[in-house]
């Protein structure tokens, strides 16, 4: 793969289930080395089209292209370029948060297990709790534990799905930062989300997809140009639940622009 050649390439991705088209011709590219945001509602096809893109499932029809490699013809070389990380943490909740990595790491083949484990413990702000059982782990700190598993063997392609659902509001924000610093690395993201601010704060190029099909597909900048200018007006800022919520349980993670989605929302 040269270094002007997207990372990802879609073209034309169809696929249905018995009667139902879930995909209907979806087209995109995704630059090296970027975070991009495939935005749409439950049964958008969001997962369907993660799911082709890892090859665990074929198209019905079109073209997909990761890392240089063909998804159908080419699935060994794709399934080497890549890691996932689905919607729910896939960890051993028995053992710990460095035994489930040295297992990882050495099912992958990896040199040094273990200072491959105690790496990634350190990068994802786990070392204090590398000897505590993963059952006993926060929700973004399993979170944050499956993303740094899915990191072994430095994959330059990672798809998360929808990688927030069902965390509460500081969690979410302890992934976002994970998933910038990831791209920060030269790391290429593509997540799916069904969350408006999650999309906003993170992507550099969102496409949201609906019914199956790339309805609008653009940097923040440019799908916010699709509405008329907004009037201005002055009114007097209230604090956010959000920013009151953190102000409350201390200052460690930053507020994000934007409304959040509550648990039960996003656990739907």
């Amino acid at each position: 793969m040269t270094a002007t050649e997207p990372a990802i390439r879609v073209s034309g991705l169809r696929k249905s289930f018995t009667e139902q088209e879930v995909l209907r011709g979806v087209d995109f590219e995704v630059a090296r080395g970027s975070i991009f945001a495939l935005l749409g509602s439950n049964g958008a096809g969001k997962t369907t089209t993660v799911r082709i893109l890892s090859t665990l499932m074929k198209p019905d029809a079109g073209t997909a292209n990761v890392g240089g490699f063909d998804v159908v013809r080419d699935a060994a070389r794709v399934r080497e370029a890549i890691s996932l990380t689905g919607q729910f943490a896939a960890v051993d909740e028995i053992l710990s948060g460095r035994e489930n990595l040295v297992m990882i790491a050495r099912l992958r083949g990896v040199d040094d297990p273990t200072g491959t484990a105690d790496r990634l413990l350190g990068r994802f702000g786990l070392a204090d709790a590398a000897g505590k059982r993963a059952g006993a782990y926060s929700g973004g700190m399993r979170r944050r534990l499956d993303i740094a598993m899915s990191l072994i063997g430095d994959p330059p392609i990672i798809f998360l799905d929808e990688p927030t659902t069902g965390l509460d509001p500081q969690a979410r924000i302890e992934v976002w930062r994970t998933v910038k610093a990831l791209a920060d690395g030269g790391t290429t993201v593509l997540l799916t989300t069904q969350y408006l601010d999650e999309a906003e704060q993170l992507a550099d190029r969102i496409a949201i997809l609906h019914e199956g099909t790339i309805i609008q597909n653009g940097t923040l900048a440019e799908l916010k140009r699709l509405l008329p200018q907004a009037k201005v007006e002055y009114v007097e800022k209230q604090p956010t639940l959000e920013e009151v919520f953190l102000a409350l349980v201390g200052p460690s993670a930053a507020p994000a622009t934007g409304t959040e989605k509550t648990e039960r929302e996003g656990s739907k």
